[in-house]
C-alpha cells in the first residue's frame, strides 16, 4: 500500500518486493483430445485405437503449430506430466506479501520520470520507519543524481534485516529540479506490516542437580519451515547437552555448534517439533552458587529456509528458570557405620560447607530436644560440641560420638547447627538411619 501527497510531479516511485517466486497455484485443467470424440472403451480394441491415435496425433501435430498464435491447443495433454497440473511456471510477487520476523526485506524501486522534460539534480532517500526507530537504507544527498530523462528512471536496491514485530513503513522521498527549475519535493509511504513467524514454548524440569528444558516450536507461516539450525546457548556457569531419542547417550557439548542434519521439516500452520536439553552447572564454588541462584538459563539460535530456500534466523530471549534454592551451611553426612552395637560408642563423620561469599562461625553442634518422637541415639559426651569458622566457600570435616539406647533401626535427626557470632540457628540436618544390634 502506497500514498502519495497531492500536486503534480513529474517523477514516481515504484515499489517491487524482491523475493523468491511462488508456484502458479491454479494450473489450467488439462484433458486428453481423444475424450472429446470417444470413450475410454474404444481402447479395447487395438485396431480401433491404433487409427484414432494416428489421426489424433495428426490434429494435435498441426495444432502445436509455434505460428498458431491462438493458444487453441493450451488445455491439451501433449505428456503424460501434464495430467499432475503443474503448468511449469513461476509467479513473481505481486505485492509485498507475507513479511516475517528473522527475514531479510529486500526491495526494487524504481523512479520513474512520466514527464515529457528532463529533472536534475535529484536526491534520493529511502528509510524504514518502524514504531521505535528510524533507519536509513538510501541516501544519495553527497552524489545526487544527473539528470533523468524525460521517460527514463533510476533503479536501486535495498535490503533490511527484519528485527520488530508490528507495523512498518518504507519512505522514499525525491529532491528534484522540475523542467521549469522549480525544486520540487516528493514523498511516498509504502506499509506494510511483520508477523511472528514461529513460537517458541518452553518447559523447566529440576530433578537433583540436572535441569531438563524442553523447547516446542511451532510454525505459524503458510509454508513449510526447514530448520536446518536449532542452537541452545546456554549462559555462563551451565552446560548444556541435547537429548535426542534415537540416541542412547546425549550428543556432543552445544558449545561445538551443532547443525541439524538433514533439516528438521515444520509443517506449515501449526506444525511443531520439540527439543529436550540437559543442563547442568559447570563451575564449582562461588560460581556454583551465582548460577543457582540466577532464574537465567540461555536463549536459543534458530534458522531456517522456505520452500524455496528463502533464509530465516531469530534468537529468543533469555529463557528462564526456577532458581535453586541454596542454603547458607549445608550439613552433609560422609560416614557412618554400618554395623552399630548397642550402648556402644560409634563415630559420624560429617562435613560442614559455607555457600556464601563471607566467612561464617564459630559454630556450635547439638542435638535439639523438641522433638515429638523419643530419641534413641544420643550424644556420647558432652552435649555440645564446637567448631571454628569457615571461609567464604569453604569446608570442613569433624567427627560426632554418638551412642545407640535401643535395639533395632534407629533414626540420627535433629542435628542443629548455630552460628555464635551472628546468632543463627541453621536448619538441622536431614534423617539418618542406622542399624542398632545388642
Amino acid at each position: 500500500m502506497s500514498t502519495t501527497p497531492q500536486g503534480i510531479h513529474s517523477l514516481a516511485f515504484r515499489v517491487m518486493r524482491l523475493c523468491k517466486p511462488s508456484f502458479h497455484v491454479e494450473p489450467p485443467f488439462r484433458l486428453d483430445p481423444s475424450d472429446l470424440f470417444v470413450g475410454e472403451d474404444i481402447f479395447d480394441d487395438p485396431l480401433a485405437a491404433s487409427n484414432l491415435s494416428s489421426l489424433l496425433s495428426s490434429h494435435v501435430n498441426k495444432s502445436t503449430d509455434s505460428s498458431d498464435m491462438t493458444f487453441a491447443n493450451r488445455f491439451l495433454l501433449h505428456h503424460p506430466s501434464d495430467a499432475m497440473g503443474f503448468s511449469g511456471l513461476l509467479v513473481l510477487p505481486q505485492s509485498f506479501g507475507a513479511i516475517y520476523l528473522g527475514e531479510t526485506f529486500c526491495s526494487y524501486i524504481s523512479i520513474n520520470n512520466s514527464s515529457n522534460f528532463e529533472v536534475k539534480d535529484v536526491i534520493i532517500k529511502a528509510e524504514i520507519q518502524t514504531e521505535r526507530e528510524r533507519i536509513l537504507l538510501l541516501d544519495t544527498s553527497k552524489s545526487p543524481v544527473g539528470t533523468i530523462h524525460a521517460g527514463g528512471h533510476y533503479d536501486f536496491i535495498v535490503e533490511h534485516d527484519v528485527k520488530e514485530l508490528g507495523a512498518y513503513t518504507m519512505v522514499c522521498t525525491a529532491l528534484y529540479n522540475d523542467g521549469d527549475g522549480e525544486r520540487k519535493y516528493l514523498p511516498q509511504f509504502f506499509k506494510f506490516v511483520v508477523a511472528n513467524p514461529l513460537s517458541v514454548r518452553t518447559k523447566v524440569r529440576t530433578v537433583k542437580e540436572t535441569t531438563y528444558l524442553e523447547a516446542c516450536i511451532e510454525n505459524h507461516t503458510k509454508s513449510n519451515l526447514y530448520v536446518d539450525q536449532v542452537e541452545f546457548e546456554p549462559a555462563p556457569y551451565w552446560t548444556a547437552k541435547i537429548l535426542k531419542a534415537d540416541e542412547l547417550y546425549p550428543a556432543d557439548n552445544l558449545s561445538t555448534g551443532e547443525i541439524v542434519k538433514p533439516p528438521i521439516i515444520v509443517r506449515s500452520g501449526g506444525g511443531i517439533h520439540n527439543y529436550l536439553y540437559q543442563m547442568k552447572i559447570s563451575s564449582p564454588g562461588s560460581e556454583q552458587v551465582k548460577a543457582k541462584r540466577s532464574s537465567i538459563l540461555g536463549k536459543l539460535q534458530i534458522s531456517w529456509r522456505t520452500n524455496l530456500g528463502e533464509p530465516g534466523r531469530l534468537q529468543t530471549q533469555q529463557i528462564l528458570g526456577t532458581p535453586s534454592s541454596c542454603k547458607e551451611i549445608e550439613l552433609q553426612v560422609l560416614g557412618i557405620p554400618s554395623l552399630i552395637i548397642l550402648d556402644k560408642p560409634f563415630s559420624v563423620h560429617l562435613n560442614l560447607t559455607n555457600h556464601t561469599d563471607r566467612e561464617l562461625g564459630p559454630f556450635e553442634v547439638w542435638l535439639s530436644k523438641n522433638s515429638a518422637h523419643e530419641k534413641f541415639v544420643m550424644f556420647n559426651g558432652l552435649q555440645t560440641m564446637a567448631l571454628p569458622a569457615v571461609e567464604a566457600f569453604g569446608s570442613t570435616d569433624f567427627h560426632l560420638n554418638l551412642v545407640a539406647t535401643k535395639l533395632g533401626v534407629q533414626r540420627i535427626s535433629g542435628l542443629i547447627v548455630f552460628d555464635t557470632i551472628e546468632k543463627k540457628t541453621f536448619e538441622p540436618l536431614a534423617d539418618v538411619e542406622g542399624l542398632m544390634k545388642g
